[in-house]
């Protein structure tokens, strides 16, 4: 088997509501061969991976999967399963996945759902080794699989402390990013509601709290001015200083480095000159000053405060075993690390312990060795320090903390300045006051770790990502999301998605952008190409600035990596006509309706789509999909689906006694004159009339008032500057030049109509179209320009897989049945052919990309008198 293409589609997609893996795959010979034909293939593939039998499939019940292996499916199918069971196998919760063939002999389109990206590809290649091993009859080693897949979960997953923060978010609905793909730093929310986390540090953390609690010489001063009890001691520089600094404190000490966390370079409890030189020079590791301090004696506990609030309190112990009278200390060790909770550094809830040369000292101070058998009962301390990321565990004491710890803990935050933060302190106890015990605080942390309060080793998990996120989302009804708008269809996309921009931007809203053409953030342009996908949208709604998000979706975006959001606010659905049929598996008008319908598919249920009512296959599917309530829009409103509609209340936008004006209910509310809008020509331009009527229904969804949305439309231009490349009229001295994009014939027939109305006399055109088109869909864009033209120049700038000429022959061909064609390859060439060729009243019509050169040949050029003579 070959796999041709594979692929997250990371929002909701063609075959999805939700994001799932695809995969193109020519099972190649297994075409010929299913499952029934190999014996024993379910059996075997069912003691490969026993809980493959809960997969129901199209059956709907347990064992329903292997029903099907057992009356033969083919090997694309059971990739897609194998894929599934695969990460559920590593821990991941997947149900969902679905196999379809295509329109070509032995490929398939699988897909299923994963949760995190580089695992559910990673499934997938797995998956395909394997079944083809299945099929072959090979040995499969399925837990050398299974490591592999482990390595890529470990690798990529977020560490415990995020994960609980993002959980927490999710649970509550508001969406999240990863913002690089080798850390945890993370956004939560869109837009100007966004907050962002890197780890537990989050965009509200105090850069001097972060400096006070990383230095604890520092630290220690702060504290101790305030009466806080702290260990007495000194910085030290040197050795000697080191040494002069324990006489005069007296024994035990403690050494660290002066600025560090996670417990590296910590040694507890040095009873003499030699522990304390190998305490200095652990210290002297991580940070070229080191701190010795009175040992406090008494049990180390961590306390977390979240916005000034005490959340959660735990005992930690240090790595450690229980002696049983016959195991040696390496056995219980190793044991202690075959614990599943143990993984290697954060990736699990509890650390392994790594034998080293503090381990071997606490062993030595013990009088033990490695080899030595400790007597049942006895606990052994592996190490000097408390700490989860070293193997320490933790017991949950949350609940027994006295009102005075409690706040002095809060007290040491709010003096510290740190959002979260984490206080180690050493006491006998925390059910009474300080005060009366033996304590002291000997280091608070600022992006401490959740571990040990998440899953503790005994006691109640506290939901420690939830005070974060209520902290950064205080307001319990906020799902930190911005209003999206999203725009879809054949054609108009670009343009609704301007002139909605427009309306937003003209009632004061900070609008985020992305079209064909450019990313514009309020106005200002900050990328130009082709920005219609998923990318597109997630660098809108990365900007702290933006309010609200107007996307143009394309086809093409949508098939490669699906929605570049989860759901939106306000879907609009314009047309659904035939163009780029062929491509991505869709062949037919249905098959391009189901996917220009993911959009509405998204509206939220509180949100609205917004259809185009005289289109038949929007009214047929845009109907069936669409999210939330239905505003419809029409240039014909007197159909009986329309009046029931408006009747039922339901919102309409049509064109009545020359106005757009709203219907709902019993009252109709005019918007507009259609001769104040200038996108409408003086309703010369019917389809720019249908752009403006989904515009204002969209804007109405979000908010705008009537007035808002009439002041839109009376000030939208449509010039190479507001509009660029879209119905662009430019009046030069004798002729008129009209620049769009129309590259099919749909928009040519919407064309149609003012291209005649401006150019009465006669009509030149240059035109091209992607290589990517059908032979019969280009010969039929050429036959469309010709029934429009006089004449017409074919360039090719883009042959997408094809010779060059060879799309600009096909589009040449079916104009010459009408009007004269010929081919000039080159944009440039052909319209300065088309200029040339143009006398007083003509009308240019310049399907092409480079507007500016357009412009700027037309300037101080006069077309009055007759055509200049070639030569």
């Amino acid at each position: 088997m070959k796999i041709l293409a594979h692929r997250a589609l990371r929002g909701p997609n063609y075959y999805s509501r939700y994001p799932a893996i695809y995969m193109r795959l020519d099972i190649e010979e297994l075409e010929h061969r299913t499952t029934d034909m190999v014996d024993g293939f379910g059996d075997r593939l069912q003691a490969l991976m026993p809980d493959i039998y809960a997969h129901r499939c199209s059956v709907g019940v347990p064992g329903g999967f292997l029903q099907r292996v057992g009356r033969g499916t083919y090997a694309g199918h059971v990739v897609e399963h194998v894929a599934i069971e695969l990460q559920n196998m590593i821990g991941f919760d997947v149900g969902y996945g679905k196999t379809v063939d295509s329109y070509e002999t032995g490929i398939y389109n699988v897909v299923y759902r994963y949760r995190d990206e580089a695992c559910g590809l990673a499934a997938g290649e797995e998956a395909v080794d394997l079944v083809q091993q299945l099929f072959d009859g090979a040995e499969i080693d399925l837990d050398a699989v299974i490591a592999r897949l482990k390595e890529v979960r470990d690798y990529h997953k977020l560490g415990p402390s995020t994960g609980a923060i993002v959980d927490a978010a999710k649970a509550r609905g508001i969406p999240w990013q990863r913002l690089t793909e080798e850390t945890s730093y993370s956004q939560l929310g869109h837009g100007v509601k966004q907050q962002r986390i890197q780890a537990t540090v989050t965009g509200n953390t105090s850069l001097l709290g972060y400096g006070v609690a990383d230095d604890k010489d520092w630290t220690k001063q702060l504290l101790g001015d305030a009466g806080i009890a702290v260990p007495w001691g000194r910085t030290c520089h040197s050795w000697e200083e080191t040494r002069a600094a324990a006489g005069a404190i007296g024994w035990p000490v403690v050494t660290k480095p002066l600025v560090g966390n996670h417990g590296r370079g910590v040694t507890t409890n040095i009873t003499n000159e030699d522990e304390l030189r190998s305490g200095y020079d652990a210290a002297l590791r991580h940070h070229d000053a080191v701190i010795i301090e009175t040992f406090v004696r008494g049990e180390d506990h961590r306390l977390l405060v979240i916005d000034g609030k005490l959340v959660a309190a735990a005992r930690r112990r240090p790595a450690h075993v229980i002696g049983d009278g016959v195991s040696t200390l390496q056995q219980l060790i190793d044991r202690e690390n075959a614990d599943p909770r143990r993984g290697v550094g954060h990736e699990n809830l509890l650390t392994q312990i790594d034998i080293d040369h503090q381990t071997h000292r606490m062993i030595e101070q013990a009088g033990l060795t490695l080899d030595s058998v400790a007597p049942e009962g006895e606990m052994v301390l592996l190490k000097p320090t408390a700490n989860i990321s070293t193997g320490g565990t933790a017991t949950d004491l949350t609940d027994d903390v006295h009102p005075e710890v409690k706040y002095a803990a809060e007290r040491i935050a709010r003096l510290i300045g740190l959002d979260i933060l984490g206080i180690d302190l050493l006491a006998e106890t925390l059910a009474k006051p300080l005060e009366e015990q033996s304590a002291g605080v000997v280091e608070v942390n600022a992006g401490p770790g959740f571990r040990m309060h998440i899953a503790p080793t005994h006691g109640t998990g506290r939901d420690v990502g939830k005070a974060v996120v209520d902290m950064l989302f205080p307001d319990p009804t906020d799902d930190g999301r911005i209003p999206i708008a999203a725009i879809t269809g054949t054609n108009g996309k670009t343009t609704t998605t301007r002139l909605l921009t427009h309306l937003l931007r003209h009632a004061g809203k900070q609008v985020g952008m992305a079209c064909t053409g450019t990313i514009e953030i309020d106005n200002h342009v900050i990328m130009r190409g082709d920005y219609s996908g998923p990318g597109a949208a997630g660098v809108v709604l990365k900007e702290p600035t933006v309010d609200h998000a107007v996307l143009e979706v394309a086809r093409g975006g949508l098939m490669r990596r699906g929605l570049g959001f989860d759901a939106c606010d306000v879907g609009i659905l314009l047309n659904i006509a035939s163009d780029h049929l062929g491509e991505y598996d869709i062949h037919t008008l249905d098959e391009l309706a189901r996917c220009k319908t993911i959009v509405v598919d998204a509206v939220k249920p509180d949100g609205t789509s917004v259809l185009n009512a005289d289109d038949p296959k929007v009214m047929e599917h845009g109907t069936y999909w669409a999210g939330g309530k239905i505003v419809y829009f029409s240039m014909n409103p007197d159909t009986e689906a329309l009046r029931a509609h408006v009747a039922d209340h339901g919102v309409l936008f049509t064109v009545a006694g020359g106005s757009i004006v709203m219907r709902q209910g019993q009252v109709e509310a005019e918007v507009i004159k259609v001769n104040d809008v200038p996108l409408a020509f003086e309703g010369h331009a019917p389809y720019n009339v249908q752009n403006a009527m989904a515009a204002a229904a969209a804007g109405f969804a979000l908010g705008l008032t009537l007035g808002d949305i009439r002041m839109g439309l009376q000030t939208f231009y449509p010039t190479p500057g507001m509009l660029p490349g879209r119905s662009n009229l430019i009046e030069a001295d004798g002729i008129r030049c009209l620049i769009d994009y129309g590259h099919n014939v749909p928009a040519l027939t919407a064309l149609e109509p003012l291209v005649r109305g401006l150019g009465k006399a006669g009509r030149i055109g240059v035109a091209s179209a992607p290589g990517n088109r059908r032979d019969d869909d280009l010969e039929a864009l050429g036959a469309k320009l010709g029934s429009m033209l006089d004449r017409l120049y074919v360039c090719e700038s883009d042959p997408r897989g094809r010779q060059p000429g060879e799309a600009a022959e096909l589009i040449r061909a079916g104009a010459a049945r009408h009007c004269s064609a010929e081919i000039v390859m080159a944009e440039h060439e052909a319209v300065g052919k088309a200029m040339d060729g143009a006398t007083e009243g003509d009308l240019l019509l310049l399907l092409v990309d480079d507007i500016d050169a357009v412009v700027e040949r037309l300037r101080g050029r006069s077309f009055r008198g007759p055509a200049p003579v070639a030569g």
